[in-house]
């Protein structure tokens, strides 16, 4: 989930009140204007006396976010990688069911070579599970067999889509017994939900 804060900004000899939005991969402004700045089309970020200034190809935007304007433009110019977000360590053991991304994939070998592929290993870390439709569901349950009693189970479904939403993976997690806890930008194309058993089944 990305962090929100209260500010001012002022761009283009305007200013206006709202909501700054940090996100993954870009930075958003909801209020009497609208911003998305993605990182990728920042040309320059810098931080002082509280204010977030950056540079993009519309013209030079800033930020009054006082004591986080440092923190934002730290997370910015040295953005988490995709599995540091998600939590894997060097040497997990992970399973990955039905993700077909390759770009994770080679990263996730990279780190660890206690890998499942298709089929879960026993006392997985994490278990990641692909669900391009509901149907993909069914499979939650039995998955969580396979789950230490302190590891993660991260459900990766498209964005953006009706007939895949995210309260439809909420409520399948819901249903499974586990708990929903961190949300992360996964991909372009996909959204990753983590859950994990309730403190009570530990």
């Amino acid at each position: 989930m990305g962090q929100e804060v209260n500010c001012v900004v002022r761009f283009a000899e305007q200013s206006a009140k709202g909501k700054a939005l940090l996100e993954s991969e870009e930075l958003l402004f909801r209020g009497g204007m609208r911003l998305k700045i993605p990182f990728r089309a920042m040309k320059s970020v810098k931080s002082a006396g509280g204010e977030l200034r950056i540079e993009f190809p519309q013209g030079t935007a800033i930020f009054e976010l006082g004591p986080q304007a440092q923190k934002w433009a730290e997370k910015i110019l040295h953005p988490k990688s995709l599995l540091d977000k998600l939590g894997v360590k060097p040497g997990a053991v992970v399973s990955v069911i039905a993700v077909r991304d390759e770009t994770f994939l080679e990263q996730l070998r990279e780190r660890t070579n206690q890998i499942g592929e298709a089929k879960p290993r026993s006392e997985s870390d994490w278990i990641f599970l692909g669900a391009e439709s509901k149907e993909g569901f069914s499979q939650i349950r039995p998955l969580t067999k396979s789950l230490k009693k302190t590891g993660g189970l991260w459900i990766v479904y498209p964005k953006g889509q009706k007939h895949i939403t995210e309260k439809d993976v909420l409520g399948a997690g819901k249903k499974a017994g586990l708990v929903d806890v961190k949300v992360v930008g996964f991909s372009a194309t996909h959204t990753a939900l983590k859950f994990v058993a309730p403190l009570s089944s530990r």
